[in-house]
């Protein structure tokens, strides 16, 4: 059973996230950036699922120091899947070194794979902010 820690301000995004992980994981939640690093020394999970609109100390930030910390030895090692808001936040997931993100608004199926196959140290890349292209008529 795994053990993922949820990190989001908003008790919608919270609620979301935990409809998709119960009844089969164990869930824990923070509600600010600064108490995820906390949280994970308390005891290490299997998965952060981080929202970058966390607060003062967004999701990048957050993320960045999960690395810094574990790069330092200072905390365990995680897996973070990062939840974003819009295409141009896809840089600042693949900066702050995240193993994942989804695109808000969240669907369960996707939201599903995602911590599947991060849990399962794949890497996942939502490429649902990907513009359809329709071809034009000839």
């Amino acid at each position: 059973m795994p053990d993922v820690l949820i990190a989001s301000d908003s008790p919608r995004v919270r609620d979301e996230v935990r409809s998709v992980l119960e009844p089969t994981d164990t869930v824990r939640e923070v509600a600010r950036g600064v108490q995820v690093a906390p949280a994970v020394r308390e005891r290490t999970p299997d998965l952060v699922v981080l929202d970058l609109q966390i607060g003062k100390m967004g999701g990048m930030a957050t993320c960045q120091d999960l690395r810094l910390e574990a790069g330092a030895g200072r905390l365990a090692a995680v897996r973070v899947l990062m939840l974003i808001d819009r295409r141009a936040d896809v840089f600042l997931a693949r900066r702050s070194l995240a193993d994942g993100w989804v695109v808000k608004p969240l669907e369960p199926l996707r939201l599903a794979k995602a911590v599947q196959a991060v849990l399962a140290g794949e890497r996942y890349e939502d490429d649902s902010y990907r513009p359809i292209t329709v071809p034009l008529p000839t």
